[in-house]
């Protein structure tokens, strides 16, 4: 299948004709094509959105409420095609796209179009002085939108959704890994109203396309999410340009369990926060700190479950993990499994390749936990964004707060006690953007997003979006 760029509310092939082959993970066989835009594609996704941006600013709140809206119920009903394509794209379960992702990106639409009605400004009353000051909220103009492979679509509405809700016209670039779902949701943008050239979709290489939008001297905010290392590179583009930025980056997140736990939550909870869409989650909990009181028991039931998960094709709904995203991640994740060996860590289940009948080439790994004796050892430190957990004992709170904070990173933490002195004070001390307490992925789309340290700058979520996405003007009257 050969997709295309969605420019000017149409669909077109790259200008210079370049495309790249589009590889299914549950098969490692190339099932379509993509664009492989260059900085000429950009530019008239750019033309497009210039020329749209100054009717799209100055329609009603209740007109792009209601574009927004209807965009998310025409996902909701082709949620079945959107899952299916989310699936073959990305290797993930169809079960959980049709449960979590699509339902998701709908959830995203459908807050935005109500959130800009709501949206709110401050004013202030100058006492004695005879005059009032008043803040103005309003759209950049046009944006740069750059989401990841894991949660295509997802996230890829996370971040168009309140730009386009602001008032502001987008030019997008999903990841070159998992194009599909971005690819359809043109169509769905088009049916459901959107004016032509408010939202623009080119397809690309990071080093290429991304780079272009990152580059673009008119584009003047640039929302990210991906690895740190690419997130750095686009701050020193970014900065003398002096664009906006928000980057939602990796993560290295604890989860920290002591013995007054409710413990069969707490072990089920933990077994998917563990390995939910194979471990590809920012928000996964990678390094498991137990109580030592618990910690032999806890090894024991855990390993258990994971042992007991299913890997199996994305299409069957009884698969639990399905196919990682690409064989170079595959060998990444691979090569971080051989590392933690040479560490002298033990390998307590999984840590191998699996073959599913029928799809001999495609890109499937055992869910793995990795039994560690050091906190400051490679795969405790550094990301691997698979389906690979660490654990180690504990004894006391000082000791295991220490080790949660010892990285680079500081996206999120999940905390698991019954007691409130104990929750109160480490959530205030753990380094991270969210912290969860007794649950893992309760999300309210009202709360900021994003993460300290080299998870991130910036926050997405609720009024921190809107705000990100318009710019604040002060007008001062004396009467």
């Amino acid at each position: 299948m050969t997709i295309q760029n969605y420019i000017n509310g149409q669909f077109q092939d790259p200008l210079e004709n370049n495309w790249i082959d589009n590889y299914s993970p549950a098969n490692g066989e190339i099932y379509g094509k993509i664009p492989s835009s260059t900085t000429t594609d950009v530019d008239a996704a750019y033309t497009a959105a210039k020329q749209a941006f100054p009717s799209w600013s100055k329609t009603t709140l209740e007109t792009r409420s209601r574009i927004l809206i209807k965009i998310s119920e025409l996902l909701e009903a082709h949620i079945q095609r959107f899952a299916a394509a989310e699936s073959k794209d990305n290797g993930k379960p169809i079960s959980l796209a049709k449960a979590v992702d699509i339902p998701r990106a709908a959830s995203n639409f459908r807050f935005f179009g109500n959130a800009i009605t709501q949206f709110a400004s401050e004013s202030h009353e100058s006492v004695g002085q005879g005059a009032v000051n008043y803040t103005l909220r309003q759209p950049i103009g046009v944006v740069g939108c750059i989401s990841p492979w894991n949660l295509p679509l997802y996230l890829f509405t996370w971040k168009i959704a309140p730009a386009i809700a602001a008032g502001n016209c987008v030019v997008a670039k999903p990841s070159e890994v998992t194009p599909m779902t971005a690819y359809l949701l043109g169509e769905i943008c088009n049916e459901a109203g959107l004016p032509k050239g408010v939202l623009n979709i080119v397809h690309g290489l990071g080093t290429s396309t991304g780079q272009a939008i990152v580059e673009h001297k008119d584009i003047k905010a640039i929302s990210f999410t991906g690895g740190t290392e690419t997130g750095a590179h686009i701050a020193r583009v970014a900065a003398p340009m002096f664009k906006k930025l928000s980057l939602e980056l990796g993560g290295k997140n604890p989860n920290i369990i002591f013995a007054d736990c409710d413990y069969n939550d707490m072990l089920n909870t933990t077994v998917r926060s563990s390995f939910a869409n194979q471990g590809q989650i920012c928000l996964c909990g990678s390094r498991i700190f137990v109580e030592a009181s618990i910690y032999e028991q806890f090894k024991k039931d855990f390993v258990a479950k994971v042992s007991a998960l299913k890997v199996g094709h994305p299409s069957e709904e009884s698969t639990n993990i399905g196919a990682l995203v690409s064989k170079s991640h595959l060998e990444k994740v691979m090569g971080y499994i051989a590392i933690a060996k040479e560490e002298n860590g033990t390998i307590l289940c999984g840590g191998n390749k699996v073959t599913v009948k029928g799809y001999e080439n495609g890109y499937y790994l055992e869910p793995t936990v990795i039994e560690v004796t050091t906190d400051d050892c490679r795969v405790n430190q550094e990301e691997i964004f698979g389906p690979v957990v660490t654990i180690m004992p504990f004894t006391t709170e000082e000791e295991v707060l220490e080790m949660a904070n010892k990285v680079k990173y500081g996206l999120s933490a999940t905390l698991w006690t019954n007691n409130l002195k104990r929750t109160m004070q480490l959530s205030n001390q753990l380094q991270a953007g969210i912290v969860w307490v007794n649950t893992w992925m309760m999300r309210d789309l009202r709360t900021p997003f994003g993460g300290v340290k080299a998870s991130g700058v910036g926050r997405e979520g609720g009024f921190e979006a809107l705000r990100f996405f318009t710019e604040a003007k002060n007008v001062c009257i004396k009467y």
